[in-house]
């Protein structure tokens, strides 16, 4: 058996965070293809729906993308007639993003299959293991914000 030095350690490691994070992801979104959803189409909806209307920049940030690829996709949930955006008066570069009353039921039923199926896939580890798992997923993501 291969002595496990740190670097094969942490490989390891990352390897396996990753698998287990793309098969929970995938088992979870499979709800969105039904829905027509892009991933950052839901981020986007989601982040509305539970934290009321934002601008783009702020929207960026919650779903972890850059402004431009916000753009894109609020472009295209515009569209759709799931956002609409309203021009700030006194800055007219500055838009806020609303849901409107479509994007609101959408993303209310979608979330709610999108919930339960996080709740099962969680279900796997014990309460004290998803505590567990959830502060050192934390501790892990901060070590690159210098905290």
């Amino acid at each position: 058996m291969k002595p496990k030095n740190s670097t094969y350690r942490s490989l390891n490691t990352y390897t396996k965070l990753m698998r287990a994070s793309e098969a929970v992801t995938s088992r979870v979104h499979r709800f969105l293809s039904a829905s027509k959803l892009t991933i950052s189409q839901f981020g986007v909806l989601e982040a509305l729906h539970h934290k009321g209307s934002l601008c783009q920049r702020d929207i960026a940030a919650k779903i972890l993308k850059s402004t431009g690829n916000i753009t894109l996709v609020i472009d295209n949930l515009e569209r759709h007639g799931l956002v609409r955006r309203e021009r700030n008066d006194d800055d007219r570069r500055y838009f806020t993003v609303h849901l409107t009353q479509a994007g609101s039921k959408l993303i209310t039923g979608v979330f709610a299959d999108v919930e339960a199926a996080i709740v099962s896939e969680m279900a796997a580890l014990t309460e004290n293991e998803q505590e567990l798992l959830g502060s050192l997923c934390k501790k892990l993501g901060l070590k690159g914000g210098g905290e």
